[in-house]
């Protein structure tokens, strides 16, 4: 496995090429059924009702949903209504080698980026345990990153993430903004028919 970790910022860990094409490949394969059953949605924004630019999707006992009711973690698909799908213990064993964080995360927000979607600046901030670190999975094409600092209006630093690498949002940098800026449509052939799938795991209550 060729990882090279980087740190930009204190708790800000960078694993490029943390995935080497065979382990993707198996976690897309792993993913397949579970997206089946907890198909993409396009999710809004909250009093306006606009649409994201991204599809999402959740794994694990708690999921990530927006919608003109506000931002929340809930236990059901709000299409299908039906509890999400576990975690799979490849994407837990990725938690467990970087995060340096003992409680497992019940939350997998999955994201899929295609032509044109992009991610504005913004902080995680649903999450009771709020010490906990978020680690973010990146597969098929690529994408500009972007992190700030804890003001919305601070200086920011751009990074291109390709497919396999891993980024660790801990420490202050977990509080810190961020977003994507703009995915490379067409650098990747991993994902069928295109775009960026950005998996998320996040404690979302905290232990005991």
């Amino acid at each position: 496995m060729n990882c090279v970790r980087s740190q930009l910022h204190s708790g800000f860990g960078y694993y490029a090429g943390f995935l080497d094409r065979a382990a993707q490949e198996a976690i897309l394969a792993t993913l397949e059924p579970l997206l089946a059953s907890a198909p993409f949605y396009r999710p809004s924004m909250p009093k306006t009702g606009k649409p994201l630019s991204v599809q999402m999707t959740n794994l694990g006992s708690l999921g990530w949903v927006s919608d003109q009711a506000g931002y929340r973690y809930q236990a059901t698909h709000p299409v299908t209504g039906l509890p999400w799908p576990a975690i799979p213990q490849a994407l837990l064993d990725i938690w467990a080698a970087v995060s340096g964080y003992a409680p497992l995360p019940q939350a997998c927000l999955v994201n899929l980026y295609q032509q044109g979607a992009k991610m504005g600046l913004h902080r995680d901030e649903n999450e009771e345990d709020r010490d906990a670190p978020v680690v973010s999975i990146s597969l098929g094409d690529s994408a500009i990153f972007r992190l700030g600092g804890p003001e919305r209006s601070g200086p920011t630093t751009s990074l291109k993430l390709t497919s396999g690498d891993v980024v660790v949002l801990g420490g202050s940098s977990r509080h810190f903004y961020h977003g994507i800026d703009r995915v490379l449509a067409g650098s990747s052939s991993l994902v069928q028919g295109g775009g960026r799938i950005n998996l998320t795991m996040r404690v979302v209550r905290r232990p005991g």
